[in-house]
């Protein structure tokens, strides 16, 4: 990667000077992500590991990813139930997060056991469906990746839709181009083409976008935190939901 552009092929979008940030999302086969300067476009990739991305993009100063990070030793996550109010009734679009507990678990099965025994209620198999990439990013946080915050990128879009959540799937036609209008309404304008990252379904580089959005505002100091102050894991790292 060239000093003068977050991925390859791609060009800044402000100065030198202008915030540099990234949104990431998981996506079949890796992370995509998307980065801006100045809160504008400049560039999208992807790749099969989370640590590799984040090599190449050192100047970024937060890098927002739609995966939980952060997991409490027991009780739900207060970011959840939060998230859950800025997006119903569309409720299914948040999974709550169970204990580190039942992440550590060898497989579905006992995960779910578990997590019936912590918390009353049982694991559905979507979320358990993300334990491999929730393990990686969590790994890379505490591994000493501090410029790491989660986002939830319907809670990101609601806010951008006035405090309303998108009423139409992010998987339809429609729904798609709402989001993609209400990126550009804040300045960020996808373009048709973008590379290895055009491969990625559309949803999931959309989602990536909203990611950076609340990614620049997390940088310009003026992104909002579920819950205010954040909760904290074991070692003191913030759970929270930012946007």
């Amino acid at each position: 990667m060239g000093s003068e552009s977050d991925f390859p092929g791609t060009s800044p979008a402000a100065g030198g000077t202008a915030p540099h940030v990234v949104g990431v999302d998981a996506c079949p086969g890796g992370w995509v992500a998307v980065a801006l300067r100045g809160g504008r476009f400049a560039g999208a990739d992807m790749d099969a590991a989370l640590a590799a991305l984040l090599t190449r993009v050192p100047a970024a100063v937060v890098v927002a990813v739609d995966i939980p990070l952060g997991l409490l030793e027991v009780g739900r996550r207060r970011a959840d139930e939060l998230a859950l109010g800025r997006v119903a009734p569309h409720r299914s679009r948040v999974f709550p997060v169970p204990p580190r507990p039942v992440w550590e678990e060898p497989d579905y099965g006992a995960a779910n056991e578990r997590c019936r025994r912590l918390t009353g209620l049982g694991l559905p198999r979507q979320s358990w469906g993300m334990v491999t990439k929730l393990r990686e990013a969590n790994a890379c946080r505490e591994g000493g990746e501090r410029r790491l915050y989660e986002v939830h990128p319907e809670v990101s879009f609601a806010a951008m839709n006035g405090g309303h959540p998108v009423a139409l799937s992010k998987k339809s036609w429609s729904g798609q181009a709402q989001r993609r209008g209400l990126l550009g309404e804040q300045g960020i304008a996808l373009p048709d083409e973008l590379g290895p990252a055009g491969r990625v379904p559309p949803d999931d580089v959309l989602d990536a976008a909203a990611a950076a959005w609340s990614a620049h505002r997390i940088a310009l100091g003026t992104a909002v935190s579920l819950p205010d102050p954040p909760e904290t894991t074991r070692d003191g790292l913030p759970v929270a939901i930012w946007y």
